[in-house]
Order: C-alpha cells, then structure tokens, then sequence
C-alpha cells in the first residue's frame, strides 16, 4: 500500500508530512513524499529552489520526477537538506521541480499516480497560508504554496488538503484561518514526535520545530525569522485539519493565475503582480546583502553576554521562545554558525532548551 503526500512549501513540510504519515499509519508502508528542494539561504546560499540538474546522484521513478536517495548531493554552491532527510527517515523523498510552472508540477502529480497507484493523496501545508488571498499584509512566501495548489488543483484524481499547524508560519494568523479550517484530522502528540526527533536537532524548519514543540505541551510566544515575528503556541497549534481544496482554490489569486505556466519565471512574475512581490526576489537581496556583510565571530563569552541582552529585550516584547534560525540572526551570526551556536547555547544552558526551540524565562 502507497500513499503519496504532497509536500505544499518544500523544507519542513516535507518533515512534517513524514510525521504526518507516521502518526496516521505507524509501521505500514511509508509514504512518497513529494517535497520542493527550497532550504532558504540558511541552508542554501543560492536563491530560489533547487531543480533535478542542481542535484548528482538522483534515481528516475517516472520520466519527471526523480528520488532523492541518501547518496545524492547538491552541486556546489547550492544546498539541501533532503539527501540527509533521505538517510534518516524511511519515506522516499521525490523532488518537485517548478522550473515548468504549475504544468509541470501538475505533470509529475498526475505522473506520480499512474506510477503509484496511491490508496490516498495528500497536500500538507504547515501554517495555512496555502489559503492565502495573495493581498494579505503578512504574507510572505506565498509562490510554493500557491504552486503545489495550482498544479493538484488540476489533477484528475481525489486529493485531500491539509493544514497541520494553523497559523505556525506568521503569514495567516489562527483567527484568518478559523473559518477556513474543516474536520480534525489530528493533534500531534508528544509521541508522535519521536520519529523525526533526531531531524529536529539540526533542520532548520521554524514552523515545523514548533508545530513539534507544541505537540510536546510548550506554550506561550515564540519569535520567529530574521524579523523576529511574534507566533501564538496555543492548543490549537499542533492540530491539523482538512481544508477544502476547492475553496482554498477559490481562494488563492495567485494559484489561479500560474494555472497555466510552464516556467518559474512566469509564475515569479504573477506573484509580483497578484501579490505585488516574490519571494525569490527577496531572497536574491537578501544573498547580496548576506555576501557583503561581514559576520561576527563566534565568541562564546561575547555571545552568551549579547543572549543576556536579547533576553531582557525579548523578555520586554512578551516572548516566552524562539528559534535558533532567529537567535541566529539577531546575535549577527552568519547562517553557517547557527549549529555551532545551538550547542554553545545548549552546552551552556541546558534548562533552557525546550526542543527545538529555545525559551526565555521570566525575570528572576
């Protein structure tokens, strides 16, 4: 028996698709997971996804879609996170390259089922900003979403849609999303963490870390990306609910327009008119700006004093956690320092720690 889940947003969708399907089926057969390979440039200093060519070692399972195997490699200087996603965990991971807009995309779904012949199909988006208009002032990221709806809006075949997470990734709030969300599926449970644990150590998801640490009770504010974006743990947050795939079709401006795109240029130049930016554009700003700053080192008594200080000011914006990707950032460390960071934190303060994420504690 295969099931085939298809990863909305690429990066942590993918992991939590695999927690997903573990909570939902245990042992069977594992789940195809059709994910982006799009790391942002924490990972990968190259902006933008990644495409089959960016990659050496892939396997064909149709004639578009190729596996990424635990042995495939990224080819320099691009990053990936899913031939390590690969070696850790049992799914089979299948790339989405949206270098053929959302005709392409579509054309690996509908390949991808005649292949698999799937007993179930599913779209996961971590956060529901899949059910974004496209003029929403907080949105952010809204091109790989709207594309995966686009392309399985189009495919002849049932097709659930579901949103794990409601209101995790910053860009629709819990209250946007409470009209749209439909039947429970589930709420993640501490246990249902344990088969990605290890992939939590060190991917970088923050929606996802966080959709795992509030399965496991943590509460409160967590502070997120490079903005430092407030995000609500509530009881709600390690739900997933289905959507209906129509509506959120109806929806999404942006998925309606690149319907009928056959290259990723087309559809980043609709999302800068339907939603007035793109997305990889802002990573291409970010990369120059990145490449030309110069990081701080990595001190360990200069670091923990400029924690001392981000926790008082933290502390002030009612934050009770955050992400290492943010702390990261705001102690000006470059991307490529935050493990070293992680365990310097963690090595010092292990109380602290409340896996994945970080807390702040009250005043003392």
């Amino acid at each position: 028996m295969t099931r085939l889940i298809v990863a909305a947003g690429g990066g942590g969708d993918a992991v939590a698709a695999a927690m997903l399907d573990a909570a939902l089926y245990g042992d069977e057969d594992q789940a195809v997971i059709l994910t982006y390979a799009w790391d942002r440039l924490l990972i990968d200093p190259v902006p933008g996804p990644r495409g089959a060519d960016d990659f050496t070692g892939l396997e064909p399972l149709t004639p578009t879609v190729r596996k990424v195997p635990a042995e495939a490699r990224p080819i320099a200087p691009a990053g990936s996170t899913l031939p390590r996603l690969a070696a850790e965990l049992p799914h089979t991971f299948a790339l989405i390259d949206p270098r053929h807009g959302a005709e392409g995309v579509t054309r690996q779904v509908e390949e991808l089922i005649t292949h698999l012949k799937p007993t179930s199909i599913d779209l996961l988006d971590v956060g529901g900003d899949v059910s974004a208009r496209g003029d929403e002032p907080t949105l952010k990221s809204p091109l790989a979403d709207s594309l995966t709806l686009a392309a399985c809006g189009q495919v002849n075949a049932p097709i659930r849609l579901l949103v794990a997470g409601p209101g995790l990734d910053g860009e629709l709030s819990h209250e946007d999303l409470r009209g749209l969300l439909g039947p429970l599926i589930h709420t993640f449970t501490a246990k249902d963490t344990g088969p990605i644990s290890a992939v939590l150590e060190w991917h970088p998801s923050e929606a996802t870390g966080m959709l795992a640490a509030a399965a496991r009770g943590v509460r409160g504010t967590c502070e997120v990306r490079d903005a430092g974006l407030p995000i609500p743990l509530t009881d709600e947050s390690p739900t997933v609910h289905e959507v209906d795939l129509d509506d959120a079709m109806s929806r999404n401006e942006l998925a309606r327009a690149i319907m009928s795109t056959t290259a990723l240029d087309d559809v980043e130049a609709l999302s800068r008119e339907v939603c007035g930016f793109s997305e990889i554009d802002y990573e291409r700003n970010k990369a120059l700006w990145l490449k030309e700053r110069r990081p701080t080192k990595l001190d360990a008594h200069s670091v923990l004093a400029q924690l001392d200080q981000f926790d008082t000011e933290a502390r002030g914006r009612g934050v009770t956690h955050t992400t290492f990707r943010h702390l990261t950032e705001a102690l000006n460390l470059d991307g490529s320092q935050r493990d070293d960071l992680r365990q310097l934190l963690i090595n010092s303060r292990p109380e602290r720690y409340a896996a994945p994420l970080w807390h702040i504690p009250a005043a003392t």
